[in-house]
This record gives structure tokens, sequence and C-alpha cells, in this order.
């Protein structure tokens, strides 16, 4: 269990997935008390999710986890969909500013060997062959009742309960939640297998076709991940269905034969398939919850949401909602902000949620018609749109989620810069001089991922550089000196606000190479603040003469309870 720095229980988390293995993650860097548990004695040794997107890699690269991933993810920089033999759309990751553009397919196995590696460094371990098998709330908190693989009972209290125990959630039954949404007629068939093809290896393709859909993604060395629809099957007992494999359907496993012989009547391209490792059939479904908080209780992950593999969207939406909940629960639990903020949880991700149902529902549809409106608009017209370079530029930014944005969140103070990221988009990352900063950080060039903790804010002060030819009397030092006392204002004031949960750079521009300029990432008003979220999104900025009364007023509303802004202004 990691060390707390508070009088609190800990947060009982169900299940050891991506989800569950994100969400203490973020709450043990916070210092948060957190036990994490999961009913199967072993990890699934089989692969389920493969595609980690660039803004998850993003954030795997600002809790100093990503160079595992890149070293053992296989990168894919483009995806081609085809209809009956013939290319209809090319969409290539490279325009993407990011540091990561590309698809990283690896192994969810492998993915979550990674997060359980690094949460041990936190001092947190999973728990294994531990159930949750019942759980109550009401005035005095919550009761859980955990089930031990010896059989041994255990009662516990947690602070908070987080649900990531995946599609068919025991929590979630026993709360009494819908799962409302679709089932899909068709099953589908799933396998990992070598291939041999004169395909470039960084690629992945789509097929449709009235035979059916096939898709093939590369996992490096000439394994390939191949997915089709099939002749239906019974539906999963209760409805849920999954969003990956978890539980076959009562049949036979498909055999290297069967893939075969679906590659040839949809493929339409030279491919020869060997070594099938693992294969199995799954249901889909497109499902979510109407509420993802429930007092104490919260869900995430596939508890929250099941949908079509389409885009690799399901297990990115869970990392990234734990990662928007576990800060908010730090803030909450250290009693340093209102419970409110942890319905933000809900208000931000729960219409993320709605869109990637929708989409990836609407794209699985598309690219199964063999007849009617979807098949004319698969042929005809995705072809016209795709050459279109502002719609080419949406769907990379989709796919990728770098489009993810909490601009209409109630956390968001947005004024108006000259360019930059707007309040509740995503921080980028910019290459910068750094002026000043806290740790006895000396003056010199960095990254602004390097320099965010996730466990705290980040408040960046954008300066102008100052000439070193300018004399103490000019008018332009004058200037520099009135706007360095607006900043030494705004620093002191958000310092005794948010004391211990904010680190303030003081940064300019900077030229070299690793990152996009400072004023192409954060515009060109100088000088200017950025609050960073601890989950690497702007939740402020604007000017600090103008705005300071505004950024304090916000800030004690939201994120903090123990100092007024009248006191913070001094």
């Amino acid at each position: 269990m990691a060390a707390a720095s508070y009088d609190a229980s800990p947060v009982l988390i169900v299940g050891a997935g991506p989800t569950g293995l994100a969400a203490a993650m973020s709450l043990a860097r916070a210092h948060i008390s957190v036990r994490l548990i999961d009913k199967a004695l072993q990890p699934d040794p089989h692969s389920r999710a493969i595609g980690i997107q660039a803004r998850t890699l993003e954030l795997l690269e600002q809790h100093r986890l990503i160079e595992p991933f890149l070293e053992l993810g296989h990168r894919a920089r483009a995806a081609n969909l085809y209809s009956n033999g013939q290319r209809l759309a090319r969409l290539d990751f490279d325009p993407l500013q990011t540091r990561y553009p590309y698809v990283l397919f690896l192994d969810q196995a492998v993915t979550e060997r990674l997060l359980t590696e690094h949460l041990a460094t936190l001092g947190v371990n999973i728990q294994r062959g531990v159930e949750l098998t019942m759980f109550a709330q009401g005035s005095a908190g919550l009761s859980a009742t955990l089930q031990h693989a010896d059989g041994r009972s255990e009662t516990v209290h947690p602070s908070y309960l987080i649900a990531a125990d995946g599609a068919h959630s025991a929590i979630r039954h026993r709360l009494g939640m819908s799962f409302a949404g679709k089932t899909f007629e068709q099953t589908f068939l799933l396998a990992d297998l070598q291939a041999e093809t004169d395909w470039s290896d960084d690629e992945f393709h789509i097929f449709a076709s009235g035979e059916g859909l096939a898709a093939l993604f590369p996992m490096g060395a000439g394994r390939y991940r191949l997915i089709a629809d099939h002749p239906a099957m019974p539906a999963s007992p209760d409805g849920s269905g999954e969003t990956a494999p978890k539980v076959a359907a009562p049949a036979p496993a498909p055999s290297l034969e069967e893939c075969r012989a679906l590659a040839a009547r949809r493929i339409h391209h030279p491919v020869k398939f060997a070594d099938l490792t693992w294969a199995t059939h799954f249901h889909l479904n497109s499902r979510m919850v109407e509420q993802l908080r429930v007092e104490r209780v919260f869900l995430a992950g596939d508890a929250a949401h099941v949908h079509s593999p389409a885009g690799a969207q399901g297990m990115n939406t869970g990392i990234q909602e734990a990662f928007n909940l576990g800060w908010k629960l730090a803030r909450v639990m250290k009693g340093h902000a209102p419970d409110r903020l942890l319905d933000s949880y809900h208000l931000e991700r729960h219409p993320i949620e709605r869109d990637v149902l929708r989409q990836t529902s609407f794209v699985t549809h598309m690219a199964e018609a063999d007849h009617g409106p979807l098949k004319l608009l698969r042929e005809h017209v995705m072809p016209a749109l795709a050459a279109l370079g502002p719609l080419r530029d949406a769907a990379r930014l989709t796919v990728s989620e770098l489009s993810i944005q909490y601009r209409r969140s109630p956390l968001t103070l947005e004024r108006v810069l000259d360019g930059g990221p707007r309040a509740g988009e995503r921080a980028p990352d910019a290459l910068v001089h750094v002026v000043d900063g806290p740790l006895g950080r000396a003056p010199g060039i960095g990254c602004i991922f390097d320099l965010h903790d996730p466990a705290l804010f980040s408040l960046f002060l954008l300066v102008a550089p100052v000439a070193p030819n300018e004399a103490p009397l000019d008018p332009a030092a004058s200037r520099h000196a009135a706007r360095d006392a607006d900043l030494d204002r705004l620093s002191d004031a958000i310092e005794r606000l948010l004391p211990g949960a904010v680190r303030i750079w003081r940064i300019s521009d900077t030229t070299g190479e690793g990152a996009p300029p400072l004023s192409e990432s954060y515009g060109r008003t100088r000088p200017a603040f950025y609050l960073m979220r601890p989950d690497g999104y702007i939740c402020a900025r604007g000017r600090p003469a103008s705005d300071l009364n505004g950024l304090l007023r916000h800030c004690e509303a939201w994120f903090a309870r123990s100092v007024t802004p009248q006191q913070a202004a001094g």
C-alpha cells in the first residue's frame, strides 16, 4: 500500500486491468492509500485490446513510464480501408502534432505487466484471489465484504470504491444500474498468428466486402492480429457482452484453416497465415451506464461502457478515465477541495464515452454494410471526403484521442489569448527555456511534459526573453519590471491558495529540437499564464495583470478549501 499523508481509509479498486491499474497509479503518485484487488489468481495471458493511442502515450510519458512501452510495442503510422479489394482511403498519422504520431500495438497482457511493475515501485501490489462479494453505502460511509481464495472473509471500510471490474461488473449489477444499448447480431473472430505479405508492417488494414468484414493489425516480427465478423451465435446470457473476448462464445475456437479461408474470401491480397497462437469468438456490444458516480462508488472502463473495437478506443478511454478521476479523488480526500469536484468526473467523461459509442458503432455498421445507404456512403462518399484535408485532420485527431477536451466543463476558466490551447484542451508539449522553477531548478532548456508532475498542478508563466543589452532605466526594462511584479503576485497568490499542490515554472521561448517551439504550441501572448491540471489538461489561462482575481476565485471554488481568494491575494 502507498504511504498516506492524511488520516483516511484506502480507496478500494476492484479489477486489475488497465483501468484499475491506471487508477491505482494516479492515486499512489498523489500519496493516496489504495487497495487493488482482482478475483483472478493470475493475469489473463491472452491479448485483448492491443492499440495504444497517441494521447495515452503522452500521459504515460508524463507518468515517466513511456520507455518500456516504446521498446516493446509496434508502431503503425497509417490505416487503410478497402472495399471489395479496392482501397478507398488511407489515413496517415505523421501530421499529428505529437511525439507519438502512430498507433502503438502491444498485447494488453504486456500493457498490464508494465503498469503492474510500475505500480509496485509506488508501493502498491495487486491482491489476487480476492473478490468483492457485497458492499453497502450510507451515512456512515462504505462497507464491503471481501472473499479470499483461501476461504477467509474480510470486512473493510474504504473511503471510496472504484469499479474497474469489466463488462460483467458485479458492482454495476449490485447498484442495479441500467447498461443500456444493443448487441450486434454478428459474432466476431479474433486470431493471433504469423502473416506473410508484401505490405509494410507499419500500416494496418480494414477490409469490407459483401462476404463480411476483416481487419489485420501488425504486432511486429511478422505477427498479426486478425479480426473478422462471423455468422450469428448466441449472445452472452446477461446481454452485457464484451468489448473484447474475455469470455469465448460456446463454439470451437477458430482454426488456422478457417482464418486462411476467410482471408482468401475477404482480403483480396496475397497473404499467407501460419503459426496460430490463440483464437476465439466473441460478441460485440454497444452499451453504457447513465451515471458514473453513485455516492462513493465510481464506474470506469468496461464496467461503465462497452463498444466495438473499431478505432482502438476502449482501453485508452478507460485509462484516461482513471487519470481524470485519480487527481480529483486525491484532492478531495486530502481535504483541499469540495466534494462537488468529484461530480465533474461524470460531467467530463460521460459525453466522451457517449461519443465513442456512437462513432465506433457507426464505423462498424458502415464497414459491414453489403447494401443500402451505408454501403453507398462507404464506397462513394467516403473516398471523396477522405481527400479533403480538414476532414483527414479531424479523423487523425479523433482516432489518436488528441481531440478530447473539456471546454464545457465547469473546471475551465477561459480567457482569450493570441493562440495556444484553450482552457479544457490538452496541454501540448513544447520546448522552453526555464527562467525559474521549483525545487531549485536552475535555468536551462526543457520540455513541458518533463516539467509537469501528474500528482500536482503546474502553473506555467510565459514571459518574453529579456534582451541582454537592456539598461535598467530603459522603458523596455521598466515594462519588464512591471510585468515581473504581476507574475510575482500571481505566483505568491496561487502558492497560498494551493499549498503543496502546484509547481510554478517561469518559461520563455527558445530554439532547439525535441518538441515544438513554445510560441507554436502556446501562442504569442506575453506575459501569460496556463494552469495545467494533474491529468494534463489546461484548466485556466489568461493574463497575469487582468485575470489574477478571476483565477483565484476559480481555484478557490473548485480546487481549494482552506484559503479564500482574498487571503491568497494578500
